[in-house]
């Protein structure tokens, strides 16, 4: 029984591995894009953020603020307006920095509501650590005040320092207030000009823009037309110009397939290679051997005769083999996928960086059919 037993699990166990094996090896690979909402893949017109930017002055560093002649002069002006009087030569800055700060405001931001700050050092200021940012107004491209920064700083990284060694992990002079600044006045966003809505692809393509349209207006009746490869304009049902949000929400989570351009990306600084699923390969035969090259240096004694007035000098020599490993050559057949372009390239043992070689040979002969952009 027990022997029984022990067969009949060990028969689940392979006949799971093996149903998981066929299961990897029947993927659809020829499906390359997924469906997708609409509102994953667009924005609406009009309804965008804003950059803010501003100068501060960040208080209580532990004697790792700056001591440059813009952070006396805003410590100066900043007590000024206190109705404190100081001199050049008395302010004493090495527990402050000045700092710019950047901040966004999102859409539909009211008043009232916190955003976050991000916190730059502008001097020579070493740590933020343990600073606080005293108030900063924050102003748009027109030039007003938006939203109003203060807080204490968060900062990622540290520094330690003693009298011979130094010590730095990540960025000590970049950190961050969550929701540390105040906005104080709305951006307006009208994206209902005229009871239309523009939606905006964040990847342009005219299929995708085309398909978009085919879907609302299935859903809709003809309420739709893509105008290029990247707007897509949506005039609102007679049920929805009074209520475009609803609109909105329902219309967004209509899901189609988008199309994407065959690019391969290749980053030949760490090695990256990611190939899109739809990239063709033409009838191309492929050759991939390593050339080896090995420069030892070996020191040697040479002694003088005996009696003969000469001194003992080292020298070195130099070996440098060659070593061509054994290559292979290939023949891919036309219209080649991904998928089989992956695993020729294993099969040749190729590493990431040769990958990147052989992709970019193929490229220059004509035969990778997709952008190969070199990031």
């Amino acid at each position: 029984m027990k022997k029984f037993l022990l067969s009949l699990f060990l028969t689940l166990i392979f006949t799971g591995v093996s149903y998981s094996a066929v299961n990897l090896q029947d993927m659809n690979f020829l499906r390359t894009n997924p469906t997708v909402r609409i509102k994953d893949i667009t924005d609406v017109e009009g309804a965008r953020g804003n950059q803010l930017t501003g100068v501060g002055l960040v208080t209580g560093l532990n004697g790792t603020g700056d001591n440059s002649p813009m952070a006396v002069q805003m410590m100066r002006n900043m007590m000024r307006n206190f109705g404190v009087t100081l001199d050049a030569r008395s302010v004493r800055t090495r527990n402050l920095a000045v700092v710019a700060l950047t901040a966004t405001l999102p859409p539909y931001t009211r008043p009232g509501q916190t955003i976050d700050v991000n916190v730059n050092t502008m001097g020579n200021a070493s740590n933020l650590q343990g600073g606080v940012l005293v108030q900063s107004p924050l102003r748009a491209a027109d030039g007003q005040v938006y939203a109003v920064a203060q807080g204490p700083v968060i900062v990622g990284g540290s520094s330690a320092q003693g009298a011979n060694a130094s010590r730095t992990q990540n960025v000590p002079t970049a950190g961050r207030i969550p929701g540390g600044a105040i906005v104080e006045r709305e951006v307006p966003s009208d994206y209902t000009m005229g009871g239309q809505v523009a939606l905006l692809l964040r990847q342009p393509d005219f299929t995708t823009a085309q398909r978009i349209a085919d879907a609302i207006n299935r859903a809709y009746g003809v309420v739709a037309y893509a105008v290029d490869a990247g707007r897509v304009e949506v005039n609102l049902p007679g049920q929805y110009v009074q209520a475009p949000t609803a609109f909105l929400a329902n219309m967004g989570g209509i899901e189609i397939e988008p199309d994407t351009t065959a690019k391969v990306a290749v980053n030949e600084r760490n090695g990256t290679v990611v190939m899109g699923g739809n990239v063709r390969i033409s009838a191309v035969s492929v050759a991939h051997g390593n050339l080896v090259v090995s420069v030892g240096e070996t020191a040697s004694v040479v002694q003088p005769e005996p009696f003969s007035g000469g001194a003992t000098v080292v020298t070195g020599r130099t070996d440098i083999t060659a070593d061509e490993e054994g290559g292979s050559v290939i023949a891919m057949p036309s219209t080649t996928t991904v998928r089989d372009l992956t695993r020729v390239m294993n099969s040749l043992g190729a590493r990431p960086r040769d990958i990147i070689e052989i992709l970019q040979a193929i490229s220059k002969a004509g035969a990778l059919h997709g952008e190969l952009v070199v990031m």
